[in-house]
């Protein structure tokens, strides 16, 4: 999986509501936000591995695209990260009967290409094209926890 990395500016109003609630649960409604804005992602990826996928096989690429929140990387940094990626990952042909969608390990070569094959990308445009209405959605719904949380700090004095 590709990593891409990208910042967010103009979150001016939002972290100006955080300063109003001292005891809101950030992580956990940066949590949520972040699921929404991946789930964004995670269905643009779907729809162009659907494009690309042959219906003649058993096996869906779409049904095996999830997103997953990054533990490792949060006990690590402690930084909140969601991934959006393809069951399976990066082991070669091993199969694993949890994955809905079959055994879909070529996925790599569709979207990397090989020597013999060109690449036909479906994640990384889609994360592309996702960008701002992800972060649309990560502010919406972001905004809408502080709010929810301010409620609740003026309800309690």
């Amino acid at each position: 999986m590709a990593d891409l990395s990208f910042n967010l500016s103009g979150v001016d109003e939002a972290l100006a509501k955080m300063k109003e609630v001292q005891d809101l649960p950030k992580k956990k409604a940066t949590r949520f936000a972040l699921r929404k804005a991946a789930n964004l992602v995670r269905e643009s990826a779907k729809m162009g591995a659907l494009s690309i996928d042959d219906p003649d096989t058993a096996n869906t690429i779409a049904d095996n695209i999830v997103v997953r929140f990054d533990n490792q990387h949060f006990r690590q940094h402690g930084d909140l990260k969601m991934s959006v990626g393809v069951l399976g990952g990066s082991t070669s042909k091993a199969k694993n009967t949890n994955n809905p969608g079959g055994d879909t390990y070529y996925w790599r070569f569709k979207e990397f290409g090989t020597e013999k094959m060109r690449a036909d990308p479906f994640m990384r445009p889609a994360l592309q094209e996702s960008i701002e209405p992800a972060t649309d959605e990560f502010l919406r719904q972001f905004d809408k926890a502080l709010v929810r949380a301010i409620k609740r700090a003026n309800r309690s004095r």
